[in-house]
């Protein structure tokens, strides 16, 4: 697939995304002729197997795809109710995987929505790790400042010597900008593995002190950063990403809010 091609296709699903609050939501019937669909009929079979992937994976169908209706504006004047579908990020995704593969939007769709789905995974992953560390550093020490300073010298064990700020220099971050929403996938993997170690054997140690869990920590990212360095992968030399934080819409936050938006939804139609 050309690239001008892909870089269209990027934009168009990008420019058709809702956000209400920190929501992120398509709507099936926008997203339609982006999939190469043109009758709704077609589509809605389409979003039916979807729908059945997303129960057979333990998902709550409710949670990824909710019916509403709204107002459209007809030929020849007036309006008609028609019923579409609000669809999270992870229901584009199943709705890509059920389509018609030999269809070149939809071949684009599975992967594109398979790698920005993959992307927030990995990073959600992380930010619930550091956060069971942060609950244990607090429950060890009492203190809230501990996080930040143990976190803090994990990253500078990690890049070799690099300190978080220095980081941030160094890949023209932000400051105000949280480092892991712009590291590669293999980094953010690396912080959540030495970070799980030390998760590990701070209770298995029964390690009580900041000294002793930081210790802990500069110790299981240098280990990560040796194995690294064996295949050949400098953690601190590596690339920038793509800021990460537009794909950070939890997942547990938009289950929560889609129903909200759903009634949102009909009231701005009604009184457009």
């Amino acid at each position: 697939m050309k690239k001008e091609i892909i870089q269209k296709l990027t934009n168009d699903f990008e420019n058709q995304v809702h956000k209400q609050e920190e929501t992120e939501y398509w709507l099936a019937r926008e997203i339609m002729p982006l999939l190469g669909y043109d009758r709704w009929e077609n589509f809605a079979n389409v979003i039916q197997k979807a729908v059945i992937a997303c129960t057979n994976a333990g998902q709550i169908e409710s949670d990824h795809f909710r019916g509403v209706t709204k107002m459209v504006e007809m030929p020849k004047g007036g309006t008609k109710e028609i019923d579409d579908i609000m669809l999270t990020r992870y229901a584009c995704y199943l709705i890509a995987q059920n389509g018609d593969p030999r269809k070149e939007q939809i071949a684009f769709a599975m992967n594109y929505f398979a790698v920005q789905t993959r992307k927030f995974d990995v990073r959600q992953k992380l930010t619930d790790t550091e956060k069971q560390l942060s609950g244990l550093i607090y429950e060890r020490t009492g203190s809230e400042k501990s996080f930040a300073i143990i976190q803090s010298k994990g990253d500078e064990a990690l890049f070799g010597g690099y300190t978080t700020a220095n980081m941030k220099v160094k890949l023209k971050i932000p400051e105000n900008r949280a480092l892991a929403d712009f590291l590669p996938t293999i980094t953010i993997k690396a912080k959540d593995f030495a970070t799980e170690i030390t998760i590990h054997n701070s209770k298995d140690k029964d390690l009580k002190t900041e000294k002793q869990i930081t210790d802990e920590h500069i110790t299981n990212n240098k280990g990560v950063r040796n194995l690294l360095k064996e295949r050949g992968i400098i953690p601190e030399n590596l690339p920038a990403e793509e800021d990460i934080k537009k794909l950070e819409r939890k997942l547990e936050t938009e289950n929560k809010k889609i129903g909200k938006n759903t009634e949102k939804l009909k009231k701005s139609n009604t009184e457009e």
